[in-house]
């Protein structure tokens, strides 16, 4: 048998070598690591829009996706919180002979010149940092008739305005739809909320506020001047939103089926009538729902509806609420009700007024 070579053992000091060498081995391979975390962060702080930043709006530059199929007149924007006028929507280009759809950039240079301007200055506005001055100019130009690509665009660009103006902790200077509120001895969150026409939910998210109990006498809190409207067209299946006659954002709907169509025309938020998951009767076969049951078809949140003129005129038992089979928003299919995904129908329920809140349903 082979005698295996004779390896003594290390020294202390060899040994001691041997871990410094270790030592810092471990310390490159973790330095090493740190540089390319950092040069990540540098690499998504310098993409053109970091998370937070609003994009531009410009003439040259807004150019959704083409729409699939051709869009319909122009939704409702409401003038005033008590008569929402319809608008002519403006004649469309025609297309060429390809089937290529005008996109929003050549749409927005053939809009009226009272609208190019509207655009140019909420663009100067946003870029001095002015998101008040911004929000006013875009909101003024969706009161007037253009093409519906750009007024999508006009939408959008409102919308994440709205990020910062209305669903943050900050008052902006000039707005005249928020303010700060200086709690006073014996103030309760709901009573400062009914004064402003907002339900109380929608005051706790904006100010971070847990309970609504621990508010205390002193305190400086954002409050939002309502109420909120809704404006829903039954041809896009969307619900628009607005803060008095400021436009927010846009929901996607599933409505009635035929035979059971939304009713057309105004309705209000019916006073003692928005609930959380509420008992509910379906008319048709008398079976009696519940929250907990698996097949529950009301989603998380009810805003009970009445009607106030047109065909929703003296109509009850319609509602805004969620459901349990998303896959139907934005197609025919329910009773007449309101469908919403349920965490839209969650944000609703926190905006919509009971007794306040105007829903004009139209074509």
């Amino acid at each position: 048998m082979a005698k295996g070579k004779y390896r003594p053992y290390g020294t202390g000091s060899e040994a001691a070598r041997r871990n410094r060498l270790f030592a810092i081995v471990l310390m490159l391979l973790i330095a090493g690591l740190v540089v390319l975390i950092q040069l990540r962060k540098k690499k998504v702080s310098a993409s053109p829009v970091s998370e937070g930043e609003i994009p531009k709006v410009s003439l040259s530059d807004i150019a959704p996706a083409a729409p699939s199929r051709p869009e319909p007149p122009a939704v409702q924007i409401p003038s005033s919180p008590s008569s929402m006028p319809a608008e002519k929507p403006q004649t469309q280009p025609e297309q060429a002979e390809t089937g290529g759809s005008v996109g929003a950039a050549t749409e927005a240079q053939t809009a009226s010149p009272e609208i190019q301007a509207l655009i140019e200055k909420a663009v100067e506005a946003r870029k001095s940092g002015k998101i008040i001055a911004a929000r006013d100019f875009l909101n003024e130009a969706l009161q007037k008739p253009m093409s519906e690509v750009l007024r999508d665009e006009i939408k959008r660009q409102l919308s994440l305005l709205a990020g910062r103006w209305l669903f943050s902790r900050e008052v902006l200077e000039g707005d005249t739809l928020t303010e700060w509120y200086q709690v006073q001895p014996g103030d309760l969150l709901t009573k400062i909320a009914n004064a402003y026409k907002v339900p109380y939910e929608i005051l706790m998210e904006i100010n971070g506020i847990r309970k609504a109990e621990s508010l205390q006498a002193g305190q400086r809190i954002k409050v939002i001047r309502g109420p909120f409207h809704a404006v829903i067209s039954r041809k896009r299946y969307t619900m628009d939103l607005f803060l008095q006659n400021q436009y927010i954002k846009t929901y996607r709907v599933g409505l009635g089926t035929p035979g059971h169509e939304t009713p057309r025309g105004l309705w209000r938020v019916k006073p003692n009538d928005k609930m959380i998951q509420p008992p509910w009767t379906d008319p048709d076969t008398g079976r009696r729902y519940v929250a907990t049951d698996p097949d529950y078809p009301l989603g998380s949140r009810w805003i009970g509806l009445e009607g106030l003129e047109g065909e929703a005129k003296g109509r009850t038992g319609f509602a805004i609420h969620g459901t349990k089979e998303p896959e139907t928003i934005g197609t025919q299919s329910s009773r007449g009700c309101i469908r919403l995904h349920n965490g839209d129908v969650i944000e609703v329920y926190n905006l919509l007024f009971a007794g306040q809140s105007l829903v004009r349903v139209e074509d």
